[in-house]
């Protein structure tokens, strides 16, 4: 009996430590896998925001130098994360997370540059689920549309003619789909007049104003 009570006792001793072992392994892939998914993640992220403002435009850290807030109307139920670039503290740009909540298939993300002095830098799509061959020139290696939005502003066109040619605006529609061009000109109108109302407060508060603060928004 003594010697089948060492037995079992060692038995246990080795199955405990390959427990830990394994357990440990397991931590440590799942760390490592979790920190190169993120900083994927942040590649993808920063070669977006390089699309939209070129690198060589400013010197400071765009993804450290953001902030969040709150804005139903720019992003839903999800925070509008604001990436700003500086250039000697100055500031050049500033990228908006914005979501165009009605397109056919539903919520397309959008990233929205827009230059400190209210024109817009460019307009990129992250996600979508419009229609393959109906709604997807949204994207820029679908089509050229979304890369007319560029030096746009609220002056150019004003604000009333924001929207799709077919209701009597500025901006082409795509044969046979309206609804996915529609949704993006205005979650980019938004954005333009949220900027305008906001811009100082968005590169020096480390908050923004609270969405009941800001007027003009439609």
């Amino acid at each position: 009996m003594a010697i089948n009570k060492r037995q079992i006792i060692g038995s246990a001793i080795l199955l405990g430590s390959f427990a830990i072992l394994g357990t440990g392994i397991v931590a440590y892939v799942h760390e490592n896998t979790r920190m190169r998914i993120i900083a994927n993640q942040e590649e993808a992220l920063l070669r977006s925001l390089h699309e939209i403002i070129p690198d060589d435009a400013y010197d400071n850290d765009i993804l450290q130098d953001s902030i969040q807030f709150d804005s139903t109307l720019l992003n839903g139920n999800l925070p509008v994360t604001v990436y700003r670039a500086r250039h000697k503290e100055a500031p050049i740009a500033a990228v908006l997370t914005v979501t165009a909540p009605d397109g056919y298939n539903g919520p397309i993300r959008l990233l929205v540059g827009i230059h400190y002095d209210a024109t817009l830098a460019g307009v990129r799509v992250v996600s979508h689920r419009e229609t393959p061959g109906l709604g997807d020139p949204i994207e820029s290696r679908r089509s050229d549309w979304i890369l007319g939005f560029a030096g746009r502003s609220l002056e150019n066109p004003v604000l009333e003619r924001w929207s799709v040619k077919r209701d009597g605006g500025e901006f082409d529609q795509f044969t046979g789909a309206t609804i996915s061009p529609r949704a993006v000109v205005r979650a980019v109108r938004n954005s333009l007049v949220y900027f305008s109302d906001h811009k100082d407060e968005l590169f020096d508060m480390a908050s923004p104003p609270t969405e009941s603060s800001t007027k003009n928004e439609k």
